[in-house]
């Protein structure tokens, strides 16, 4: 006679629980490990995220404005240095550029810290003594690799953000109006456009040899950085109608516009909505382009 309390069928285990186990313990080690090789370099992380913001804190907010109205006004009556002398600021209710400056210096954070995190890797791992080769043999599908190198990247662009936010709020010598609007809205910003930056970094260090990594900065990043709405809002190019739907296929726009719209929501910016959506779009798209490269070589 079978004994009620025991059932007389156990329910054997799935065959996928283990394997996801195995798999996110796997995802879990890559993480640590390149926690612990940037745990090692975090000073030479910090300077190179903040060395760039800080120049230009410091001599755009601090150097100019104790210049004095002498230095000022000669200064903006010279053409090259009028667009720095005067950002367009009397449509803003005398917004200070320091205001203007933050959540653009944040978004060129974000985006040089997730290219450096996923590209430069990339482009010595690729290299002759293939070293991607001992990170894809871990118990992992071969996609899931680049994701975590996408995942890690993120986290780095959004310390990278948030090393930014207290120089630009103690150095100008004016001060700089700040405050988020929308915890959710800042939050989403952050992780979209981080996330934006690895997938770009993927994209480059995938399908550009090392030898050009270089040229790629010059010729890519470089001006997306000059034309993604860093040093001013996007509502105030529609002087410039074409350049301003032009620069609409450009990631650093949305985040700096993202930016702004959670932190200094009294600036001009595009609708949260679109900005979302845009970033959404430029994740996929990046990410596409940049698994598609990476499995190509790979698998090669």
């Amino acid at each position: 006679m079978s004994n009620p309390a025991i059932p007389a069928e156990l329910p054997l285990p799935s065959p996928a629980a283990p394997q996801r186990a195995s798999m996110l313990s796997a995802f879990a080690g890559l993480l640590l490990r390149d926690f612990r090789v940037l745990r090692r370099e975090l000073v030479t992380f910090a300077i190179r995220v903040i060395m760039q913001p800080l120049l230009f804190l410091f001599v755009f907010t601090y150097v100019f404005p104790h210049m004095g109205p002498g230095a000022a006004s000669h200064l903006a009556s010279q053409p090259a240095a009028a667009s720095v002398a005067n950002p367009m600021l009397s449509g803003m209710g005398g917004t200070s550029f320091a205001t203007v400056l933050l959540p653009g210096l944040m978004a060129v954070a974000i985006m040089f810290t997730g290219i450096a995190a996923v590209a430069l890797p990339l482009s010595a791992e690729f290299g002759i003594t293939r070293e991607i080769d001992d990170r894809v043999m871990c118990p992992l599908p071969v996609a899931f690799v680049a994701v975590e190198k996408v995942c890690f990247s993120a986290l780095q662009s959004i310390l990278a953000a948030l090393l930014v936010m207290p120089l630009a709020i103690y150095i100008p010598a004016t001060p700089v109006a700040v405050h988020v609007a929308s915890w959710p809205l800042l939050i989403a910003v952050l992780v979209l456009a981080s996330l934006v930056a690895g997938a770009l970094g993927l994209a480059i260090g995938a399908n550009v040899q090392a030898k050009n990594i270089g040229l790629i900065f010059s010729i890519v990043v470089v001006p997306i950085t000059f034309l993604g709405c860093v040093y001013y809002p996007w509502g105030f190019l529609n002087h410039i109608r074409w350049l301003q739907i032009a620069v609409l296929v450009n990631p650093i726009v949305y985040m700096s516009e993202g930016l702004r719209a959670a932190l200094t929501p009294e600036i001009p910016h595009m609708p949260a909505a679109f900005i979302l959506l845009a970033l959404l779009a430029s994740t996929s798209i990046l990410g596409w382009i940049g698994m598609r490269g990476f499995l190509r070589r790979i698998l090669s």
